[in-house]
């Protein structure tokens, strides 16, 4: 199979700008795993234009229950590899969680999710949100709106419940740092209660994305924090108000990563080197001639074994729009961004604000120094793999050269004030000093003990 493989890279070479930089595979047949979400492209789009094959690599893609079977699978070695939330390889390789060392060398996106609410709450947050000139609500809206609502809630002795996909993910860290921005506590973890209800305002709990309409629906829960198209989903079934995306909430905040085990890096640097190959030449494709390639790949992931939901929805967000409220259709060309802004790039500052929310909330329930919060970043994201991998395809001809951060030391400049929800900026190389700037949350000495945060 390999001697064939070398002859299709080969002859796919002559038919690109430079002689493409064969690999000698460790191993070619990989099965890699999802969940059934826009942001899955990179892996959808590397299948269906062949970028995999180029690489000499036959992947076989499998949708996921959840995101725990997902993990359980590439650790045991079912999958070779997997979209993943990019809290997971940070809470596997640290213990929190199911212990494995897991790395990622190509982060998947920017953005792509939002916070949805019922239409009822909906209705009782729109007296505290200002409007604009043509009377429709001002974005972005603050929690501070739901606050009101939360607290009536309270009074009336009902739990105000809302819905997250998984404790370190991505959607959790993001609805927490929403609530929090607006005055509301979302609760705390500890070693003995893992619920992260701990002292909580508002009561988050675990749903599988494809379940966050239902359970909307059902008034399980009130609202949620989700990717796409789950949120649009909400407004074409007029069941629920998007009332901020994460663009909104942190501009160009990272979201999921590829994640293999450290041993398979090891064991297979070659095959880590193609796939990351194969995952770059996707995320260009889909980001290129400024999105001009999106409704083909809306029409990719509409089909049933990707995501499987209707053409229209996943257009709704993917093609550089926003629906909120129904009709209320506005422009955000970077809701979903797949390779500007260095989106692919496993930046380690991305890596280090997963971990001061984990902090943050108790996952990590005792103080790191800020040296740690680097070592388990590099420990983690491994920009070496993803430079070889982009080195090769600038060297054949398929990617520029300048489209790649060559002399970064893996840290983005700070985030500043201006482009978070509560107008506080983030410096990864200080995360002591960003958690202290945090009102609510752990910070310095304090831990959760029992139903109380001490020190």
């Amino acid at each position: 199979m390999k001697k064939f493989l070398a002859g299709l890279v080969a002859t796919t070479a002559l038919t690109s700008p430079a002689m493409a930089e064969t690999l000698e595979l460790e191993k070619d047949e990989l099965t890699f795993g999802f969940i059934k979400l826009t942001d899955m492209a990179p892996l959808a789009v590397a299948y269906e234009n062949g970028y995999f094959l180029d690489e000499g690599l036959f992947v076989t893609l499998e949708a996921q229950a959840n995101w725990k079977v997902l993990l359980d699978g590439v650790i045991d070695g079912q999958l070779d590899g997997a979209h993943m939330l990019a809290g997971q390889p940070l809470a596997a390789t640290i213990g929190y969680g199911t212990e494995a060392h897991i790395v990622t060398p190509f982060s998947m996106d920017l953005n792509g999710n939002g916070i949805t609410v019922s239409n009822e709450i909906w209705e009782e947050m729109k007296p505290n949100i200002p409007v604009m000139d043509d009377g429709r609500p001002q974005h972005p809206i603050s929690a501070e709106a739901l606050a009101p609502v939360v607290e009536k809630y309270k009074s009336e002795g009902k739990p105000f419940n809302m819905g997250m996909v998984f404790p370190v993910s991505t959607h959790n860290y993001e609805l927490r740092y929403w609530l929090a921005a607006g005055g509301l506590n979302p609760g705390y973890y500890s070693p003995e209660d893992v619920t992260g209800q701990i002292g909580a305002d508002v009561f988050l709990s675990v749903t599988p994305p494809p379940q966050m309409p239902a359970t909307l629906e059902a008034g399980t829960i009130y609202g949620y924090c989700v990717g796409e198209p789950w949120n649009q989903q909400a407004v074409f079934k007029g069941i629920g108000v998007p009332v901020i995306t994460d663009y909104e909430l942190w501009k160009n905040n990272p979201e999921k990563v590829f994640g293999i085990t450290a041993e398979f890096a090891e064991e297979y640097p070659n095959t880590a080197r193609a796939v990351t190959k194969a995952l770059i030449r996707a995320a260009i494709w889909l980001d290129e001639n400024d999105n001009a390639n999106r409704p083909a790949a809306v029409e990719m992931l509409s089909q049933p074994e990707y995501v499987g939901a209707d053409y229209d929805v996943i257009a709704n967000s993917m093609t550089g729009t926003f629906e909120y409220e129904k009709g209320d259709k506005r422009d955000v060309p970077d809701f979903n961004v797949f390779f500007r802004y260095n989106a692919t790039y496993p930046f380690y500052s991305d890596a280090i604000w997963y971990l001061t929310q984990m902090r943050r909330w108790g996952q990590i329930a005792e103080p790191q120094t800020d040296a740690w919060y680097d070592e388990v970043a590099k420990s983690v994201y491994r920009p070496d793999i993803y430079l070889d991998a982009a080195r090769m395809l600038v060297d054949e001809g398929l990617a520029n050269e300048a489209d790649f951060p060559w002399d970064s030391d893996g840290y983005k400049a700070p985030t500043p004030a201006e482009d978070i929800i509560d107008g506080i900026p983030y410096d990864a190389r200080q995360p002591n000093a960003y958690l202290q700037s945090l009102p609510i949350g752990l910070k310095g000495e304090q831990v959760v003990i029992g139903s109380e945060v001490q020190g």
